[in-house]
């Protein structure tokens, strides 16, 4: 077996999702909300498909900068930060983390960081489950939804799982759940990981978040993670290389200047567009041991290399056409 088939095979139900995405029907247990849920995702993707890329990009342009609050393109489905809010998800992608993890460590009384929840904070709940004795989750604004109704439904589905949950009575509130499940949300990014205290965690986790760090920032919030993660601990990251435009590489046709501006940044479609071979470099310069354990490439380039821009088009073709890649991070 080549290195990575066995995590490959791990992650065959996920290793595809970006932000908004979902794991479709193969989802164990779905309640109707649920599946109501994921038809609805799907026809607006199907809807979007048919969108060309530059008609993708002048449209989230436009609709990022009226003056709408983010919770109301949410519910249309037009913004979203994740796909977390739907229980089965957000139980089956946290277990795969765990479990890489825990292959590589005892994780008991264990202290844990979720990087990036995006719309939903219930990865804390599933962490209680597993016996997190306390758990952050750090994104770089507020966007988890306010609503208990979710919170109800993860606790449900726990308990059919055998797991342990929060009493009913903390179910009436998500800060009475965070509380009860010893979690902190933090909402200020970098400046929320510099409140946590040195070689205090033993396992961090993000799933397709690390591309959405602005680049320059990125170096810093893993040196952030780096020095919060205890001498034996474990950091796991899936890491999805596609634009957020039609899951090609569209994001690497405009100059730096543009991209990075923050009109552009803004715009719900932002990546930080460090590729494979850099990212991994970045790591290991912010202070970790890199174990790749798999890599997705597309068959071949989804964009013209022609309409790329220099930086990015004398790339070698190998490293363009890594898709997603999951990596492992342990002090080195």
């Amino acid at each position: 077996m080549r290195k990575g088939e066995a995590s490959s095979a791990l992650f065959n139900t996920i290793d595809n999702q970006s932000a908004g995405g979902g794991l479709g029907p193969s989802c164990i247990c779905c309640t109707v909300a649920e599946e109501e849920a994921i038809r609805m995702n799907a026809s607006l993707k199907t809807f979007v498909a048919r969108v060309p890329w530059w008609g993708k990009i002048t449209g989230k342009l436009i609709l990022a900068h009226a003056p709408v609050d983010y919770r109301i393109w949410k519910r249309l489905h037009l913004f979203e930060q994740g796909a977390m809010e739907v229980p089965t998800y957000a139980y089956q992608v946290f277990q795969k983390h765990f479990d890489q993890a825990r292959s590589l460590r005892r994780l008991n009384n264990w202290i844990g960081l979720e990087l990036g929840p995006g719309d939903s904070l219930l990865s804390a709940m599933v962490a209680y489950a597993y016996g997190a004795s306390a758990y952050y989750l750090v994104d770089s604004g507020e966007y988890a939804r306010a609503g208990v109704q979710q919170y109800r439904a993860m606790a449900k589905f726990l308990a059919e799982q055998d797991l342990s949950v929060p009493n009913a009575q903390y179910l009436e509130s998500v800060n009475a759940t965070l509380a009860a499940c010893q979690a902190r949300y933090g909402t200020l990014g970098i400046d929320s990981l510099r409140a946590i205290p040195d070689e205090s965690v033993d396992f961090v986790w993000s799933h397709t978040v690390l591309q959405h760090v602005r680049r320059v920032e990125f170096l810093e919030t893993m040196r952030e993670l780096r020095r919060i993660l205890r001498p034996d601990g474990v950091s796991s990251h899936w890491v999805d290389l596609q634009d957020c435009i039609g899951g090609a590489l569209n994001n690497l046709r405009f100059r730096e200047s543009v991209w990075e501006s923050p009109f552009m940044a803004d715009s719900g479609f932002y990546t930080n567009r460090i590729r494979y071979s850099e990212m991994l470099a970045l790591f290991k310069e912010a202070g970790f041991q890199v174990d790749v354990i798999s890599v997705k490439r597309w068959d071949r380039l989804p964009t013209s290399r022609s309409k790329l821009c220099k930086r990015f088009r004398d790339l070698s073709e190998e490293e363009l056409r890594v898709s997603c890649f999951h990596a492992v991070l342990r002090p080195a």
